[in-house]
C-alpha cells in the first residue's frame, strides 16, 4: 500500500516537471562557432534551466533570420555581419548575446605555389556563399589586406563540406574555412595553413540574435537560452573531451536533409 501512496506524488511531481518545461526554438548551424547550443541541447542544459528546446538546423544565416523575423524561431546563432545587415534594412532584430571570436583560416594545396594571401591572384579559392559572415570578411578584410579585389580571385560559394571534399579532389586551390573544417582539410587532404585572421583581425563572429518581439514577450526565456549556453560554453572550455563526445555527431555526419531553407 506505501508504493501506492508514494506512485501519485511522484506522478504529480513528474507531470509538473514537463508542465514546467517551457516550449522554445533554437536556430544553427552546424559549425564549431555554434557549438554551445549543441552542447547545451545534447548536455540537457536548456532543460536544467526550464526550456523544452527543440533544435533546428539551417543551411545558411540568412535563412536562419528569415525565421527569426518571420516569427518561426525564438533565437538563433549566426554571423554578426548577416545580422547587422539586415538590422540596417530595417528587421526586427536584437543581438542579446555573443558567441564566438571568429576563426577562419586559408588552406592551400600543397604545390599551388600559395604561400600567402596575395598568392591566391587568379586562383580558385573555395568559400560560402556570397553575403554570408566569411565572405564578408574574405572580401573586406582578408583580400582588401592583401591588396586584392575580389574579382582577382576566381571564389566558389559553396558549404564547408562541399569545400573539403573539392581541396581533396583537387577542383580548388585553396579554401577559406573555420573550425572544424579547417582541422579536418588537414587531415584529409595534402593542404598547409596560410593565413588565420583571429591573428590580423579578432572579430565576434557569431552572435545570438532575436526578434525585437520575441524579447519583449519571452524575456524570460530568451534569459534562460542564454543561461544554458552560457553553461555550455564553460563545458567546451573546461571539459572539452566530454563537449566533443556529445557533438561530434554533428560534424562527422552530413547536414540533416530538412535543414530549413526559409
Amino acid at each position: 500500500m506505501k508504493a501506492k501512496h508514494w506512485l501519485v506524488p511522484a506522478l504529480l511531481l513528474l507531470s509538473a516537471f514537463a508542465q514546467a518545461q517551457e516550449k522554445f526554438k533554437v536556430g544553427y548551424i552546424r559549425v564549431m562557432d555554434d557549438a554551445q547550443a549543441m552542447v547545451a541541447h545534447e548536455a540537457g542544459l536548456y532543460k536544467k534551466h526550464g526550456l523544452d528546446v527543440e533544435l533546428i538546423e539551417f543551411s545558411s544565416g540568412t535563412d536562419l533570420i528569415k525565421a527569426i523575423v518571420g516569427g518561426q524561431l525564438d533565437t538563433g546563432v549566426l554571423g554578426f555581419t548577416n545580422a547587422v545587415a539586415w538590422a540596417s534594412k530595417g528587421a526586427d532584430l536584437k543581438v542579446v548575446g555573443g558567441a564566438q571570436q571568429g576563426y577562419h583560416s586559408i588552406v592551400a594545396l600543397e604545390g599551388s605555389g600559395i604561400e600567402k594571401v596575395a598568392d591566391l591572384k587568379g586562383k580558385i579559392l573555395a568559400s560560402q556563399k556570397e553575403g554570408s559572415t566569411a565572405d564578408a570578411v574574405l572580401r573586406g578584410v582578408t583580400l582588401k589586406n592583401a591588396e586584392l579585389k575580389p574579382s582577382d580571385v576566381n571564389i566558389m560559394g559553396v558549404s564547408p563540406a562541399v569545400a573539403v571534399q573539392s581541396l581533396v579532389s583537387g577542383r580548388v586551390d585553396a579554401a577559406f574555412l573555420f573550425e572544424p573544417y579547417d582541422r579536418i582539410a588537414q587531415l584529409v587532404a595534402p593542404v598547409q595553413q596560410v593565413y588565420e585572421i583571429g591573428e590580423v583581425w579578432p572579430f565576434p563572429c557569431m552572435v545570438v540574435i532575436t526578434s525585437g518581439d520575441t524579447l519583449a514577450k519571452r524575456k524570460d526565456a530568451v534569459w534562460k537560452s542564454l543561461d544554458a549556453q552560457r553553461d555550455a560554453i564553460e563545458m567546451l572550455d573546461k571539459q572539452p573531451a566530454e563537449a566533443a563526445k556529445l557533438i561530434a555527431d554533428y560534424f562527422i555526419a552530413e547536414p540533416t536533409e530538412d535543414a530549413q531553407a526559409w
